[in-house]
């Protein structure tokens, strides 16, 4: 029988701790062809090129699996493309979805297998998962992890260091909302006129996490974690939040939320002195020379909360799909095991600025790497602990819907259409109706 590299005499002991039943499934086949396996994801630019490189890298390392990566160019055209997906072979064997916030919903489609049965045959060992059991990212209301948590992000405050310093500002941007504002006054009357604040996540800053931050939960019912059918109630620090970023846009101290990476490109391009966005962007920026940049949490109200709490996860995972081969879920399993070794799941928190996928990862990060990037290691590593009630997450149905009437319902008010008051009460209520409706 041919001997390759997953079996062969030297690493043995290694790759099998680590691959578990996957690589004595392989090793035991001594079948001389790979076992090809598809993934599609919807990863862009830098992040794109990191997870192509790992790939390449792994099929290099042996020659039992082959991983061919099809790139999407958002997650809303693989969703369209496994939609026409009408048999095992038309779908790849691993595939990017969004977080929706109802992943009993997509544990649940016919042609999903739950990473804990993938799991269960072809364990992962000596790996402990970083976030903490307790958040409900990739996990069904069982507890149990459905897919693979390796896209994960959380919202963050970017700050253009070059900018504070042209404007005299010392040190770092407030995290209380009222001191930013006064700060951005400064940016803007010194070098940051045409971009003092902008964002790219609307509903991520000003709606979900404005909860979340300020120790409030973003929906009754435990955010729908309970029983029964949860509802919104955008009270008064909704209200007064929102008329405060209606009046920033007016008096030109924030920029109106720009999407298709034009926010974030504007910041990468030194155009911006604070930008919100998600930590997904931090490895981009990272390698981006000309930028000298640091990061901080995302704003709160002191009145509200003496502390702040720490912001919902968002982000994608890597789901498996149903109809393949054992030797294909053995060869899915081997890819995955690969990707959560301490060296590769480092590697792919610190170039893409995604939380950690393993303790491991966190732990094997030098203090050097985080030297520059003001206060990203306490927010990151407050992930590995109970999140509390308020952040754990929320499952709320037919979200994505919702997400975008939030996003409408924000943009007309920024724009002066509604004032804030009437924009949230009807949000509110349009989302009660959205949730009850097929």
């Amino acid at each position: 029988m041919k001997l390759h590299r997953l079996c062969g005499v030297s690493g043995v002991g290694h790759g099998l701790a680590l691959l578990g039943a996957a690589g004595v499934l392989l090793c035991s086949s001594g079948a001389a062809m790979a076992t090809d396996i598809s993934v599609w994801h919807a990863l862009s630019g830098h992040n794109r090129d990191v997870f192509e490189k790992l790939v390449k890298e792994f099929n290099r390392s042996q020659k039992d699996v082959e991983v061919s990566a099809k790139s999407f160019d958002s997650p809303e055209a693989i969703e369209a493309q496994l939609g026409k997906a009408s048999k095992a072979g038309d779908r790849p064997q691993l595939v990017q979805l969004d977080d929706n916030h109802t992943p009993n919903e997509l544990a649940h489609r016919n042609y999903i297998l739950p990473l804990y049965t993938l799991l269960a045959k072809h364990p992962i060992k000596d790996a402990k998962w970083f976030l903490s059991e307790q958040n409900t990212f990739a996990r069904d209301s069982k507890g149990r992890l459905v897919a693979f948590p390796y896209m994960v992000e959380v919202p963050v405050m970017y700050y253009n260091l070059s900018a504070f310093k042209k404007a005299g500002l010392q040190g770092t941007p407030s995290r209380a909302w009222s001191d930013l504002q006064g700060q951005l006054v400064t940016l803007a009357n010194n070098g940051s006129r045409k971009c003092p604040l902008t964002s790219d996540q609307p509903v991520s800053i000003n709606l979900e996490n404005l909860a979340a931050v300020n120790n409030q939960l973003y929906a009754s019912n435990g955010n729908g974690l309970g029983k029964g059918k949860p509802s919104f109630s955008f009270d008064v620090l909704y209200i007064r939040h929102l008329s405060m970023m209606i009046s920033w846009v007016r008096s030109e101290i924030m920029v109106k939320p720009e999407f298709n990476e034009v926010a974030s490109k504007r910041f990468a391009n030194n155009e911006c002195a604070v930008l919100m966005s998600t930590s997904g962007n931090l490895g981009w920026f990272n390698d981006t020379r000309v930028l000298d940049f640091s990061v901080s949490g995302l704003p709160y109200y002191p009145q509200v909360t003496t502390r702040p709490g720490s912001p919902f996860v968002s982000g994608s995972a890597l789901w498996a799909t149903t109809g393949h081969s054992k030797d294909s879920d053995a060869a899915s399993a081997a890819f995955l095991a690969w990707l959560a070794q301490p060296k590769q799941a480092a590697r792919w928190f610190q170039e893409t600025g995604y939380l950690p996928l393993t303790q491991q990862a966190f732990q094997n990060t030098d203090n050097s790497y985080f030297q520059k990037l003001g206060d990203w290691k306490t927010l990151v590593a407050a992930y590995a602990k109970d999140p509390g009630s308020n952040s754990r997450g929320f499952r709320i149905d037919n979200y994505p819907r919702i997400r975008l009437m939030f996003r409408q319902t924000l943009e007309n008010a920024l724009n002066g259409k509604e004032p804030a008051v009437t924009a949230l009460k009807t949000a509110a209520a349009q989302a009660s109706a959205m949730m009850k409706a097929k």
